[in-house]
This record gives structure tokens, sequence and C-alpha cells, in this order.
């Protein structure tokens, strides 16, 4: 595996070191040793799935609370997506900052979220398929969210969203001058 960290702090690309042959290639895309000695989280504690129907699909911005703040490894497995993370990590050298990237399903890159921080992507294909391990199962009661497209954070996203639940358009803003940030 080839970790390249990005500008959100514990946050990283990770691609595939393959070994290639007249067959096509081999790789890995999870190894606890490699992700404990790059500072990662390496539990997993559930594999999520979510299809994507339209371009421009938005889900996001989430994360979820202590005690069960959770990590995630990220891969697109059918089309392309730009995911982003937002650092909301009080005293992180990269606080409510954000990083984007593109991920497709002919690269095999994937993209380590870290614990305290939001993420949330944009389909750039019909039929866009995300896979993402989770180090933590799914607490409804530490679910939390922000606002896909709130000024605080000035993200760019590559096209307009097309598709978003009425939850994730009525996501809180983040409010960085009152000091109202999600507790983590």
């Amino acid at each position: 595996m080839i970790f390249t960290e990005t500008k959100i702090k514990g946050a990283f690309i990770i691609d595939i070191k393959r070994v290639e042959d007249e067959r096509g290639f081999f790789g890995r895309a999870f190894c606890q040793r490699e992700m404990k000695e790059h500072g990662l989280n390496e539990v997993v504690a559930q594999t999520n799935l979510s299809s994507n129907k339209k371009k421009g699909t938005l889900r996001g911005l989430h994360y979820q609370v202590a005690p069960h703040e959770e990590s995630k490894l990220v891969r697109c497995t059918r089309g392309s997506l730009f995911d982003v993370i937002v650092d909301l990590r009080k005293g992180s050298s990269t606080y409510c900052q954000w990083f984007g990237t593109v991920l497709t399903a002919d690269s095999f890159t994937m993209l380590y979220v870290p614990e305290g921080c939001a993420h949330g992507f944009l389909t750039l294909e019909n039929n866009t398929d995300i896979m993402y391990e989770v180090s933590a199962f799914y607490a409804p009661g530490s679910e939390k969210g922000i606002l896909w497209n709130d000024p605080a954070f000035g993200i760019k996203w590559p096209i307009e969203p097309v598709v978003i639940s009425e939850k994730d358009r009525n996501q809180p803003a983040f409010d960085l001058f009152n000091d109202v940030t999600p507790k983590i």
C-alpha cells in the first residue's frame, strides 16, 4: 500500500502497490500492520455500501461524536465521485480546513478519513457505488452532520448537486465565530 498524506492532518490517499503480469494485477487494499505503522486506526467494525443512481448525488457532510467516533476507508467501486473531508477536531493544525479528491473505480485509490472529520461525497457519474470500512459501529444517537455548502468552509464542489436528501439539505451550519462547534 502506498500512503500519501493530504493537507488534512492524519488523512491519507492510499494507493494499491500493484504486482502486475499478463493477467492483470494483485495488491493489498487493507493491511492492519501497514495502517498501524502509519498511525491510522486499523479497526474495521463494519463495511458500508452506498449505491447512487444519478450523477450529482450529494451525501454528507456526516460524522459521529464520542464515544462512537469513526474513521473511514473509502473506495469507489463503480463510477466516480468527488470525496470530501472537513477537519472538525479542535486543536488540530488543520481545524476547519477541507480536502477533496476524485475517486474512480478504475483507479482503485482510497481515501482514509480520520476520526473527528466530517465526510461527504458528490457523484460524478450515473450509477456510482462507494464502499467504505468504518472503525465504529453506527450509533444513531452519535450521528451528526453539517451543511454541505456552508460558507465557513468554502468547499469547491466540481459540479452542482442535483440530488440531496432532505436531511442533508437541512443540516445545521457550522458557526465558527460563536464557537458552537461539534463536540468531538
